[in-house]
């Protein structure tokens, strides 16, 4: 007869794939965009990660931030803060999919200005809301159950992940009233710090789906009482 280690919980697997799946989307949402782009000679690298909407990349990226809002979607914590918190994440990623950035290279419609400002607070109300899941979210612990050392290392790393997401909006707000639109030679500012804000996140996601820095659950030692129900 085969033997299982442990009876795992169906709902619990399901709950935290979808955060390692949150995870690693945010992780190569960046790396999926540029590398494949960037092999196909003769092609400009956009400024921003939001300007891959208008490349061959488009179905990319939008698909990428639907499936992170779909899941945000699925996602609860311990309270309504949680819940009213995964909702606004999953509209304001809708919002970045769907109102696209302003057009670089030519001067923008008036209808085109007004989708892209709102593109852009999307986008800013999307990164501040995940930075508040690691900052503030992520770091609760339930009433009933007993802060591990694990617990504080998870906490200490969602800490910096939060502060992360606001470095990088802060980041991005200087060279925007520097004017600066690249950092260094075609690596553009917005697509630099979107970029780190958004592996940041998805570190942070990972750990929350225990990927790693995972509590180790001993097995129930036994006790009178048990009936053995295997043959």
């Amino acid at each position: 007869m085969l033997v299982a280690p442990r009876a795992q919980d169906p709902a619990v697997l399901s709950y935290l794939a979808l955060r390692k799946a949150v995870g690693w989307i945010a992780l190569g949402l960046p790396f999926a965009l540029v590398i494949p782009w960037s092999l196909w000679l003769g092609h400009t690298l956009p400024s921003s990660i939001s300007g891959y909407y208008y490349t061959g990349m488009r179905n990319l990226f939008v698909g990428s931030l639907c499936a992170i809002a779909a899941f945000n979607l699925g996602c609860r914590g311990y309270d309504w803060k949680d819940e009213a918190a995964g909702i606004f994440s999953a509209i304001c990623a809708l919002g970045v999919a769907f109102f696209p950035t302003l057009p670089c290279g030519f001067v923008p419609t008036p209808r085109q200005q007004r989708v892209g400002d709102a593109h852009l607070a999307f986008a800013t109300l999307l990164f501040l809301t995940l930075a508040y899941f690691c900052l503030v979210l992520f770091r609760m612990t339930a009433q009933n159950k007993t802060m591990t050392r694990k617990k504080l290392q998870r906490n200490g790393v969602y800490m910096v992940c939060g502060w992360a997401i606001l470095a990088s909006i802060a980041a991005i707000i200087v060279f925007r009233l520097m004017g600066r639109t690249y950092l260094v030679g075609r690596l553009g500012v917005m697509f630099c710090f979107e970029t780190t804000a958004l592996l940041a996140f998805g570190v942070a996601w990972l750990v929350k789906g225990q990927t790693i820095l995972k509590d180790e659950i001993p097995d129930r030692p036994p006790y009178k009482g048990d009936v053995e129900v295997r043959r």
